[in-house]
């Protein structure tokens, strides 16, 4: 039985989420190892939308279990609110929701003082989107962080005595940004209420995972955001709280390292990110306007548009080594159907000197180039294409550029949102 970890292998939004949904077929598990309610995965089955943020998509499959992991910062009131949304969609939860018991929960001083730090910053804004990931996870760090067992558990009095802690020292923080103390009392009460309403979900995830191994269940376990986006190998500071890299997979679910059988990354025919932060490949602005109306580049949960770019081999050949990647799936091709050449940044170079290294210090990026290829385009519409021979010619050519670059196959290959538009490829 093969194991699978589905990886974002740029700044996220790659369509993760849509390529989950294709996968599930093929697995029994679907586990979410990091991130919180910050991103979102959306899937188009049919002429239904669904928009997920903490349950894996693979929960749109009837019988398929889906955990979510304890590298994962749970919102339990944006949790509920999900299981409402797809319970008034008819996708029923109950069954096959699994949550980890030492996730850690978001309470509302990580929000208050999320929104509260990311406004005070002006034009500094990392682009946070104040739900109060980062925070979470600074009090898992600190070890005073409260987690899902906590809220079931049979001594609520040790969960209010951490909420008092903890209250007491956000309210002094907060103070200083003016905001009004928050009261333990009225938290500790709502979440109380939550761990009832949470607790029929609730597992040990390494027994969990490990008892569906032996009964030989093949498990795919997909990650929020994208590697440059993780806080040891992204754009730091410019990045996420937690390791969208192969290693979240791993301390985020409880598998060992040796249980996972393949990597798969997923990357756009192109690139984008939200917010601030190197985006060493990032297009004008006129050609970035043509590609965010193509492939609505949006935020599923913000609403931000996002800053396009070409494609970056620099970065993408750094994901595959960093997660072990051993193959490539191709989002998003239909997008770049009407240009007449498409470019691929190859290297870069500074004060003359050229690398194809990715920095670890965005310094870097500064008063540097890039290095490009340029390949013509294929301007056919590519949106009903089913199988990879019959890619407009140009298009395979590019695919299978992108294959030879990074040395991966690319064995996915989507044309557009619905789920009916992706197809398995033999790009070599």
């Amino acid at each position: 039985m093969s194991n699978m970890v589905l990886i974002g292998a740029q700044w996220g939004d790659e369509g993760k989420g849509k390529i989950i949904d294709f996968l599930v077929e093929e697995n029994d598990i679907v586990v979410r190892y990091q991130g919180g309610n910050n991103a979102g995965h959306t899937v188009v089955v049919g002429d239904q939308k669904y928009v997920l943020r903490l349950i894996p998509s693979g929960i749109l499959h009837p019988g398929k279990i889906c955990l979510i992991g304890n590298g994962v910062v749970l919102d339990p009131n944006a949790l509920l609110q999900e299981i409402a949304y797809l319970e008034k969609l008819n996708v029923s939860v109950k069954e096959t929701l699994r949550i980890a018991d030492n996730a850690h929960v978001i309470m509302p001083y990580h929000q208050a003082l999320d929104q509260a730090k990311e406004e005070s910053l002006g034009v500094n804004k990392i682009g946070t989107t104040g739900k109060g990931i980062g925070p979470c996870y600074s009090d898992k760090v600190k070890r005073t962080g409260i987690r899902v067992h906590d809220l079931c558990s049979i001594d609520p009095a040790a969960l209010l005595e951490k909420l008092e802690r903890n209250c007491l020292d956000y309210n002094k923080a907060l103070s200083e940004y003016g905001i009004p103390p928050l009261d333990s009392r009225a938290i500790f009460t709502q979440t109380i209420q939550f761990g009832k309403q949470l607790r029929p979900f609730v597992v040990n995830p390494v027994y969990f995972l490990e008892t569906q191994r032996k009964l030989k269940k093949r498990i795919l376990f997909e990650g929020a955001q994208g590697t440059a986006l993780d806080v040891d190998f992204g754009t730091y500071p410019f990045v996420t709280s937690s390791n969208p890299s192969i290693g979240g997979a791993c301390t985020g679910t409880g598998i060992g390292a040796t249980r996972i059988d393949t990597v798969m990354g997923v990357t756009k025919a192109y690139a984008t990110r939200v917010g601030s932060g190197p985006f060493p490949s990032e297009m004008d602005e006129v050609t970035a306007k043509i590609v965010r109306r193509a492939g609505n580049e949006f935020g599923s949960v913000t609403g931000r548009s996002r800053r396009c770019g070409w494609l970056d081999i620099v970065q993408l050949k750094y994901a595959a080594i960093l997660n072990g990647m051993d193959s490539l799936v191709m989002t998003k091709v239909d997008v770049l159907d009407q240009f007449k050449t498409i470019k691929i940044v190859i290297a870069y170079s500074k004060d003359g000197i050229k690398t194809e290294e990715f920095p670890s210090d965005i310094a870097y990026f500064k008063n540097f180039q890039t290095e490009t290829e340029e390949w013509p385009g294929w301007q056919t519409d590519t949106s009903s294409v089913t199988c990879f021979t019959d890619l407009p010619v140009n298009a395979k050519k590019y695919l299978n550029r992108i294959s030879e670059l990074t040395g991966l196959p690319i064995k996915i290959v989507s044309v557009g949102a619905k789920r009916s538009q992706t197809f398995k490829s033999h790009s070599h």
